[in-house]
């Protein structure tokens, strides 16, 4: 390797060690060996030059934080001298970015399930939904001995979702639940769903066929377990209707456009906004420029690097419902009397991370330069081709469920300390460094590493992009498919009973 620092930005005050940096090394930055305070691990930050006491500490071009003490040029800038600048709800004011992307059009394709109501699926599995916790074993002995019945059957495969909700739920946390569960029901990656209640829960069948709306009687059933003698053997029968009217369902070629692919970063570390969020950036780039569409949420990890994506916003209607998304999340830290920037976690902090606004300079980097088209609220699905933001927290299992609701066919998961948690759709993981992506290769599916190690974006992002389009037509099968890392989290905000 040759200078082991990145500086990322001509005005930042600090830059990015690539390697550990013992003390009394040096690196050299515009022409200047600096000395090396300290020993500083990879991924985390030097000082450039001297940094006065509650002077803004910048990276990426913007403010991460302010200097609590004076830091020395060479010194190593972390939660011990720097902390976040961050406070409250704030007003903003529209500055549209002329340079944002907006949506195109491409010929390319991949194979996918095109159902019988128009949307595009890239899976064809049998989802098993429980509307209620308290039959979650249920569920699972269900799938077990369908999986066992039906083996060998051209599907992709028998799956359930356990969860603890359905019951005991008033307000915004029974609304939420049923949502969230109606949008799995439809979601056009599962060929076949059967849909179990128990029959006392507040959630019961009846109410959740109001939520749900419309469906296809031959591709979603149910069952009332209370109503019924032997609910797991009346399961797997069911699930064997299923499959016959799924297996008439066979992949054919579908536009790009057609595809839906969520954001999501998790376990990050100081290379997330270098190597694994910026190449998922330039995919989201090329897929809405081929008439595609990402979604992005996480919107506590927006915080500080908010303005970035107001000014993308497609017109004054969408910057506005930008700011109540970003403010309206601040008001419900509030509410609950927790600091809005209680981030990054001590894993991210470990890595190399070390305020909210550094954490969101990096994060917000998945959704590239795409406008805005719309944000919709949590449980919602997108309309509008483009790049959408979705209300939902940082919490990876609750806003990949929240990611897959809202219609995303997969989700691209990047992280630098790894996970090994996937949603009910294909959860790419890519990994910011080559060294986690050799230690946990049952984890990562690709490594962005490799941008710190010769290779150009322009060529990782291409090799990236056709590698998702495998993805989707089923050619290349993630790790948490492989391994079946498949669960979801529904968000909770109010008491139980």
């Amino acid at each position: 390797m040759g200078n082991p620092l990145m500086v990322l930005h001509s005005n930042d005050s600090v830059g990015v060690a690539l390697v550990d940096l013992p003390a009394s090394d040096s690196v050299q930055y515009n022409g200047e060996a600096i000395r090396v305070k300290e020993a500083i691990a990879k991924g985390h930050k030097v000082a450039l030059k001297p940094i006065a006491q509650g002077e803004r500490i910048i990276k990426y071009g913007y403010p991460i934080g302010i200097a609590t003490q004076r830091i020395e040029q060479g010194e190593w800038v972390h939660s011990h001298n720097c902390k976040t600048n961050l406070e409250g709800t704030l007003d903003y004011h529209y500055q549209p970015d002329s340079q944002r992307i907006k949506i195109g059009e491409s010929e390319r394709s991949f194979q996918g399930y095109v159902r019988q109501n128009g949307a595009v699926g890239i899976r064809n599995e049998v989802w098993v939904i429980n509307t209620v916790g308290c039959i979650n074993k249920t569920a699972e002995n269900i799938v077990r001995l369908a999986s066992q019945m039906y083996a060998g059957t051209a599907i992709d495969g028998i799956y359930h979702y356990p969860h603890p909700y359905g019951c005991s739920q008033l307000g915004d946390d029974l609304v939420f639940t049923q949502k969230i569960l109606s949008q799995l029901v439809k979601h056009p990656n599962a060929g076949g769903v059967l849909v179990i209640g128990l029959g006392c829960e507040n959630n019961f069948i009846a109410s959740f066929k109001d939520v749900l709306g419309d469906y296809d009687e031959r591709r979603v059933k149910f069952i009332e377990s209370q109503l019924v003698d032997d609910e797991i053997a009346d399961g797997v029968d069911l699930i064997g209707e299923l499959i016959d009217e799924m297996l008439k369902d066979k992949r054919v070629p579908v536009p790009v456009s057609k595809l839906k692919v969520g954001l999501k970063c998790g376990g990050s570390d100081g290379f997330s906004g270098i190597t694994a969020n910026p190449l998922v950036g330039e995919f989201s780039n090329l897929l809405i420029e081929a008439g595609g569409t990402t979604i992005l949420t996480e919107v506590p990890e927006m915080f500080g690097a908010e303005t970035l994506l107001m000014n993308r916003a497609a017109n004054n209607e969408v910057f506005t419902k930008t700011v109540h998304l970003i403010n309206n999340f601040k008001s419900y830290f509030i509410a609950h009397d927790q600091p809005i920037y209680e981030n990054p976690s001590p894993g991210n902090i470990k890595g190399g991370i070390t305020t909210l606004e550094e954490k969101s300079l990096g994060c917000v980097q998945k959704g590239g330069r795409a406008e805005i088209v719309d944000v919709i609220d949590y449980g919602d699905q997108v309309t509008q081709h483009g790049l959408n933001l979705v209300q939902g927290p940082g919490n990876d299992l609750v806003s990949v469920t929240a990611l897959a609701a809202a219609g995303a066919h997969m989700v691209l998961f990047t992280t630098g300390r790894g996970t090994p948690f996937g949603g009910p759709v294909p959860t790419v993981k890519i990994s910011t460094n080559t060294q986690i992506y050799n230690k946990k290769k049952n984890w990562i599916d690709y490594n962005a590493g490799v941008l710190l190690e010769g290779n150009t974006m322009e060529t990782v992002k291409h090799d990236f992009f056709d590698y998702i389009i495998d993805v989707a037509s089923g050619t290349a099968v993630t790790n948490n498919e492989t391994y079946g890392f498949k669960e979801i989290a529904i968000f909770k905000t109010g008491v139980t009973l």
